[in-house]
């Protein structure tokens, strides 16, 4: 929708636009972007409002939020109940670290997330965002090998094209070669194998069914570790559903084999469900959705649906067996990590998930979701069309039948120059990403429906039609 509404304030600060451009030009260092779009371009969109799944620009455009600010806002925008939590927490205890003390918030909610967490994961160790809880992960991995008196265990193993944070730890683990080289020497340690892009297989040597991809993927994993030595490999990190590359959903099979091949080979699995985590895929960790029992699992992005800042990693009876005893201790933390606000804001949000019932509207909706997106496959750009939940990715291709994809250049142009502009000027914010081949990504709150699925398609379907006339 292009709409606008009078009745939102221009800028949603006491600085005029112009003003507010002009210091953004100056000051601001924006993340994961170019900054001249700042530099020489008409300034950045400021957005000053959000509602439901719209959000406003400090011009009084309102937009479709197609990807929940950034994978974040599951609840939707707006919950005046959350701010009115944080405040009450604020008003309280505004602070107070978890280093060798804790609060009631932070206790009440390790114990709620021990709880959804499958299995015997019944730990929680608390940081301030995703790629915290990937490095806490990555750390309390070679630990325990080091405990268990294997301390030359402590490679580890992700998937190509994954991303799993940006700190140096994290870093290692993912793998995206461009997003690593400006940072080179990274932490070593991290090595990859392929993913689980069916669409593309044949290019990774596969031709089968998916069941049998799902068997072939997995087998790769064992491979590398007996390649590396299963001496050396401490632990494998998995997203459910990988992010980067548009969306990757498991082969059927494919955790099961995971699994069976950590335990041959006493590797411990860790799943990232930074995304997937907390509805995303229709279960609070899609980890019970794929039906598998992780060692670790990281989140934190749709813990709090975004209203304040917060990650955990959820660790199993048997890694934190040997800190139960004696002067073991991990030395490793983060001064905002268990924050008083972000925990009573997470605990309330979850009371929003099993007051509306999220969760079940995602697993009811999510086919229905798929089928409006597949409509877009009568498009000559629209190569193929995956993912599950509320988390989907649409490739654009130059051939249909090939399935050929853009170079370096074509994607520039056809991304950068032309689709993250024209679909957020059509009124619809989400991911226009070639961290592997162009896709665009959707992954809208959990709270909306059929008629908002039509409102995605038809805006997308305006869009992609006038870019591949472009082309």
């Amino acid at each position: 929708m292009t709409t606008t509404e009078q009745a939102v304030p221009t800028t949603g600060s006491k600085f005029s636009e112009a003003e507010l451009q002009q210091k953004a030009k100056d000051h601001l260092w924006m993340h994961f972007s170019r900054q001249s779009v700042m530099e020489e371009g008409g300034g950045v969109p400021i957005i000053v409002r959000g509602k439901g799944h719209h959000i406003w620009d400090s011009k009084g455009k309102k937009y479709f939020d197609g990807l929940s600010g950034l994978f974040v806002v599951n609840a939707g925008h707006g919950r005046k109940r959350l701010a009115e939590v944080a405040a009450k927490q604020a008003e309280e205890l505004a602070f107070f670290p978890i280093w060798s003390y804790a609060h009631p918030a932070a206790i009440e909610l390790a114990d709620r997330l021990a709880s959804y967490a499958p299995g015997d994961l019944n730990r929680v160790f608390f940081s301030t965002g995703g790629g915290e809880a990937v490095e806490t992960a990555f750390k309390l991995a070679k630990y325990f090998w080091k405990l268990q008196g294997q301390p030359t265990k402590h490679k580890v193993i992700s998937r190509a094209i994954a991303y799993h944070g940006t700190p140096q730890g994290a870093l290692a683990i993912t793998g995206i070669p461009a997003m690593k080289a400006m940072f080179e020497p990274v932490t070593p340690g991290g090595f990859r194998v392929p993913n689980t892009n069916y669409y593309r297989a044949e290019e990774a040597g596969f031709s089968g069914t998916p069941e049998e991809f799902g068997q072939w993927a997995a087998n790769r994993i064992e491979e590398m570790i007996l390649f590396e030595g299963a001496d050396t490999v401490a632990a494998v990190f998995l997203e459910p559903v990988q992010n980067s590359g548009g969306c990757f959903p498991p082969p059927p099979g494919y955790f099961k084999r995971v699994r069976e091949i950590c335990d041959q080979y006493d590797v411990l699995l860790v799943a990232d469900e930074v995304i997937t985590g907390f509805g995303r895929i229709g279960n609070m960790f899609a980890s019970t959705t794929y039906g598998f029992q992780p060692d670790m699992i990281t989140c934190a992005k749709g813990m709090t649906s975004g209203y304040s800042p917060i990650g955990a990693t959820i660790i199993s009876d048997r890694i934190y067996e040997p800190f139960k005893h004696g002067s073991t201790a991990f030395y490793h933390g983060y001064t905002f990590g268990g924050h008083p606000v972000s925990s009573a804001v997470a605990l309330a949000n979850l009371d929003i998930f099993e007051e509306e019932k999220l969760n079940e509207n995602v697993r009811k909706n999510s086919p229905v979701f798929r089928a409006a997106l597949e409509r877009l496959m009568d498009l000559p750009i629209v190569g193929d069309v995956r993912g599950d939940g509320y988390f989907f990715g649409i490739e654009l291709v130059k051939d249909k039948v090939t399935k050929e994809t853009f170079d370096d250049d074509e994607s520039e142009r056809l991304l950068r120059g032309f689709l993250s502009k024209a679909l957020f000027e059509a009124g619809l914010y989400c991911r226009a990403d070639d961290r592997g081949d162009p896709v665009v990504q959707l992954a809208p709150p959990l709270t909306i429906g059929p008629a908002e699925f039509d409102e995605i398609e038809g805006i997308l379907r305006g869009v992609l039609t006038e870019a591949w006339s472009r082309l």
